[in-house]
């Protein structure tokens, strides 16, 4: 089944991504679209990723014509809210495809289709890859109509897209600590309707059929291991993806090297071989 990840970045890109297309030249059966308006990046990229050239402005008046809504992008991280909508608004792109998933660039993946399965993809309409909400950096969607429209289901999405400021609304509008504890969708009071309070609303009245589950890792745990596309933790799980989040705070690199090596380790601090 075709799988199609997006990613928008606007402004200089950023050091990762040498080893963010590293990564995706090892899940070959898997194409990108990297969506920004920076035209000076100079390395090499694989064939299955792909950079198209907007301006944040053309994606705004593009979003606002679509969405019918006076869409308000005042910088690239208020595009955070705009990713549920990603497979309504750049439809052309995904066209062709099973499956679309909003991505960011501050990841390294390991073998997507280890995780991503054709059974899993034909019996789920979304996968997460947290077992507890929805994960703004790299979520799945079935690419059809209704599952594209999804966030129209939230009361407040006409709200959130015409205001400049982020609301989270990707994922559960800040309230991350009260999914995790295992609350429902009811006792969690937010200022908005995200996705993720709608989705298990509509999960519990049988209308969507979301899949949620710990593939990825995030913070500074250091022992992972990159090895020919294989992603690890602690020599013992293999992981799908992991999110730079918080590594990217502490580590800036003098210089990445210019290949990037077929092996290298993520410690708490840096990126080594």
């Amino acid at each position: 089944m075709r799988l199609a990840i997006l990613s928008c970045y606007f402004g200089k890109l950023p050091w990762y991504l040498a080893y963010f297309l590293h990564s995706c030249a090892y899940n070959p059966t898997v194409d990108f679209f990297i969506l920004t308006d920076d035209r000076s990046y100079e390395g090499g990229h694989p064939p299955n990723v792909h950079f198209v050239y907007r301006t944040l402005e053309e994606v705004q008046a593009l979003a606002s014509a679509r969405l019918g809504v006076p869409v308000q992008l005042g910088n690239g991280y208020k595009l955070c809210d705009l990713k549920p909508a990603y497979g309504f608004i750049f439809r052309e792109l995904v066209e062709g495809y099973d499956f679309w998933g909003h991505g960011d660039i501050d990841i390294i993946y390991g073998n997507i289709r280890n995780f991503i399965t054709k059974e899993l993809m034909r019996e789920y309409d979304l996968i997460s890859v947290r077992a507890d909400w929805l994960t703004g950096c790299f979520l799945l969607f079935r690419n059809c109509d209704r599952v594209n429209r999804l966030f129209m289901q939230s009361r407040d999405y006409r709200r959130v897209f015409a205001d400049g400021r982020h609301y989270c609304f990707d994922e559960t509008n800040f309230q991350h600590d009260a999914f995790t504890d295992g609350k429902r969708y009811t006792e969690i009071p937010s200022e908005i309707e995200s996705m993720m309070h709608v989705v298990r609303r509509l999960e519990e009245a049988g209308t969507i059929r979301p899949y949620f589950d710990h593939y990825i890792i995030e913070g500074t745990p250091g022992r992972l291991a990159w090895d020919k596309g294989t992603l690890s933790y602690k020599k013992e799980y293999e992981v799908l993806l992991y999110h730079l989040i918080k590594l990217k705070e502490v580590y800036r690199p003098v210089r990445v090297p210019r290949r990037i090596p077929e092996t290298f380790f993520i410690s708490p601090t840096r990126i080594y071989s």
